[in-house]
This record gives structure tokens, sequence and C-alpha cells, in this order.
């Protein structure tokens, strides 16, 4: 297993979830409601603030490998299905908006994996309408975890809840995205075994 700085940002990344969701759970001796959304939106952020730097440091470095190319998007799914549950948790997002983001991500992960076993990964490469929906998403996320207003000026919870639903109407527009241009493959690869087994 390849290690390097980009990888154990990477790593930092994956550690970092467990205290976004933890925060939460703290007594309110430890800290007020304020300050555990203030604690974990700040923690997601800088998450977040990885998933930007690893990639850019790995390229810039030339310290690409399977391996980070591996992790860092399961880092990523990881991060933000945990923000997801820990807001369904404290009523903030429904939970089939959670599960419409979740459940997408899951089924274009195993699509992913598929399409690299048979040698077609192009076929279902990052499109410009998947890295609006992160945005959305990566945005909407941080301000629902906030949950109030910042600096008495921008209501959070309003526009958390909208950017999130954007995200998830980009989510599922993304998804059958990607399976209509993968489409032709699964229907031959469908043929094949088809035909192999008559």
């Amino acid at each position: 297993m390849p290690f390097n700085f980009p990888i154990l940002l990477t790593w930092l990344r994956v550690a970092l979830i467990p205290l976004v969701v933890g925060v939460f759970y703290l007594p309110d001796t430890m800290l007020s409601p304020f300050e555990k959304n203030l604690a974990a939106t700040v923690i997601f952020i800088v998450a977040a603030v990885t998933d930007w730097l690893d990639g850019f440091l790995a390229r810039r470095w030339e310290q690409t490998s399977a391996f980070g190319a591996f992790l860092d998007p399961v880092a990523d799914k990881l991060m933000v299905a945990g923000a997801l549950l820990v807001l369904v948790q404290w009523n903030r997002v429904n939970a089939v908006i959670a599960f419409i983001i979740i459940g997408r991500e899951i089924t274009i992960s195993a699509l992913r994996e598929w399409m690299a076993q048979i040698g077609a990964s192009k076929s279902v490469a990052v499109s410009s309408l998947g890295k609006i929906k992160t945005v959305a998403q990566m945005v909407a996320i941080p301000m629902l975890l906030f949950y109030g207003d910042l600096f008495g000026v921008i209501d959070t919870i309003l526009w958390g809840q909208i950017l999130l639903l954007v995200a998830a109407v980009l989510t599922v527009w993304s998804m059958f995205y990607y399976l209509q241009k993968a489409w032709p493959l699964i229907k031959e690869k469908a043929e094949q075994l088809m035909d192999h087994k008559s």
C-alpha cells in the first residue's frame, strides 16, 4: 500500500468523519448546541478542503496511485453519508432525500467498478452534471450542520434545504445520465451472457 502526503490527507478525511457525527453526542455541559453545530460545520469544511487538496497535490507532485484513486472516492462517500445520517437523526434532512443521495452514490460506485473491470471506465467518467451536484451538496451540508443565521444575514436552514433539494434532483438526473451512457455495454454483456447460456 503506497503512502504519501496526499494519501495521508485522504486518511485524515476518513478520521474526521466520526468527529462530525460524534460531536453532536457530547453532553451539553461540554459543548452548547450552538458550539456543537459550529464544531461539526468546521470539521466538515476541513474534511471537504482535504478532498480538494489531496487530489491537487497528488497531481502536482505526480504522486497519483491506484490505491489513492480507490480511497479518495470512498472517503468522500463516507463523509457525505455520515453527515447526512446525523442530519436525518436531528431532523434537519428528510430521510427520503438522504436515501436518494446515498443510494445513488452506492449505485454509481458499483457501476463504475463494473465498468472498470470490463475496461470501459471512460464511459462513466465524472460529468459536469456530477460536479455541479457535488458542489451543491458540499455547500448544503455544512449549512445544515450550522443550522442558524450566519452573520445574521444568511439563513443557512433555508438555503441548506434548498441546495440539498437541488443536489437530490441533480443526483437522480446524473444517475440516469451515467446509466444511459453505460446501457449499451450493459445490454451487450447481458446478450453475451444469454448467448453463452443457450
